[in-house]
């Protein structure tokens, strides 16, 4: 029996709609899956242009065309997990383009089973 492809980061309607709210202000935008620190573990958007992507982040896919990236030591804890970005309410990251528009994005997660196929991602930063 062949598995289907999983994606490992998707996303809610929800959080897509917030995205393309965000792009009118910043169209060349770019995610970046934060690893603790002060914003805990948000998943911060940038500016595609202020923000260096690391020779050890993992491109993990894209969310409605933009690129979405983790560190590789966060990569490692979380490999058998599907990202989920939504948006609540409250604040974003004190950097994120989130931030001040009085909604958030969130990643939630699932653990993949044991039958879906998800292949490890070959883009680094």
């Amino acid at each position: 029996m062949t598995s289907e492809i999983q994606p490992r980061v998707v996303a809610t309607d929800a959080a897509l709609a917030f995205l393309a709210e965000i792009q009118r202000d910043h169209p060349e935008i770019l995610f970046h899956q934060s690893g603790g620190c002060c914003d805990g573990s948000s998943p911060m958007c940038y500016p595609a242009s202020d923000y260096r992507v690391g020779e050890t982040d993992v491109k993990l896919g894209e969310i409605g065309g933009v690129p979405f990236y983790i560190s590789g030591s966060q990569y490692a804890v979380w490999a058998h997990t599907q990202l989920i970005i939504d948006v609540v309410p409250g604040r974003g990251g004190m950097f994120s383009l989130d931030n001040g528009r009085e909604r958030r994005f969130l990643t939630r997660s699932r653990l993949f089973s044991g039958d879906e196929a998800c292949p490890l991602p070959l883009q680094r930063g």
